[in-house]
């Protein structure tokens, strides 16, 4: 049985920091390869080319990847929840704007607290907790709530798909962390979630006729491997091993530095204007995150796990 601890320490937090950033700089690796690879068959590139990297990495650490353990309805259903998110997300954009969406897509943190409620008891959140997702969730709000007032006339349909993705985003977490999933090993976990989506948005790209491969240069290239490697191999091992040992509500609390992530991401690398918005919208966030990660009535133990 994996250590499960009920609050995140001083690692936890440093690796979440970590992934953040990875994903803010995946938005930024998405919106280079889009000028070449259209964004389904990205997608579906990404899962089917990471499943050798994971399956190399469980090998080389004797990983039980075949052994029967009642993983796989849970399983095949992390991986259809994956492939629902993305394949929603990238239709999304066709509607709305990305910093529209990204109000919707980051609701996902509620969705997985509201779950918690009834397939995690002992995860529920405090009202202060509560609070603090909400406080974050403003965050967002003040780096891109502006574009709520700037709605085109289709706008809606792509709103309610990213609230879809969230939907998707937070139930596999959640399928994740209450099933036979948190017992086994993070590799395991990936694995199903990459075969299962590569088998379903490549054919899903291919069936809706997007354009393919248009054009393959050094920068498309590094912006696809880094999501091979760093983004579906790395992070995502990492992500479902936090998982596995700790509270899944706390952990999805962080997410909501992401965006931030991405827009400093985009200002360094793709020369995007920064406002004073992103500092605002930092320290909400980093406020709301401090809220919901507190236990009310107890001292907090700089590294304790407890």
């Amino acid at each position: 049985m994996p250590q499960m601890h009920n609050r995140l320490d001083r690692f936890a937090v440093i690796l979440l920091l970590g992934l953040c950033a990875i994903w803010g700089l995946q938005q930024v690796s998405i919106k280079i390869a889009n000028a070449g690879i259209s964004p389904l068959l990205q997608a579906g590139l990404r899962s089917i080319a990471a499943v050798p990297v994971v399956f190399a990495w469980s090998v080389w650490r004797r990983v039980k990847i075949f052994q029967p353990d009642g993983t796989l309805a849970a399983g095949l259903a992390a991986g259809v929840l994956f492939a629902a998110e993305f394949a929603l997300i990238y239709w999304a954009l066709d509607y709305t704007t990305a910093s529209r969406g990204v109000i919707f897509l980051y609701t996902a943190p509620f969705f997985v607290a509201l779950g918690a409620v009834w397939l995690l008891p002992n995860e529920r959140l405090l009202a202060s907790q509560w609070l603090g997702m909400a406080l974050a969730f403003i965050g967002i709000l003040a780096l891109f709530g502006e574009n709520l007032l700037r709605s085109a006339d289709s706008a809606w349909i792509g709103d309610l798909m990213m609230l879809g993705a969230a939907a998707m985003w937070a139930a596999a977490t959640l399928v994740i962390k209450a099933s036979r999933l948190a017992r086994v090993a993070p590799e395991k976990t990936l694995l199903y979630q990459l075969a299962v989506s590569a088998l379903i948005l490549l054919p899903l790209s291919a069936g809706l006729g997007e354009a393919g491969m248009t054009a393959v240069t050094p920068a498309i290239v590094a912006a696809v491997t880094f999501q091979i490697l760093v983004v579906a191999s790395g992070s995502y091992l990492a992500w479902f091993w936090l998982i596995r040992h700790y509270p899944a509500t706390r952990l999805s609390a962080f997410s909501f530095l992401t965006p931030i992530f991405g827009v400093l991401a985009g200002g360094v690398l793709l020369a995007e204007p920064l406002t004073p918005a992103v500092v605002i919208s930092l320290a909400l966030v980093g406020c709301g995150i401090w809220l919901a990660n507190r236990t009310p009535g107890q001292a907090a133990i700089p590294g304790s796990t407890r």
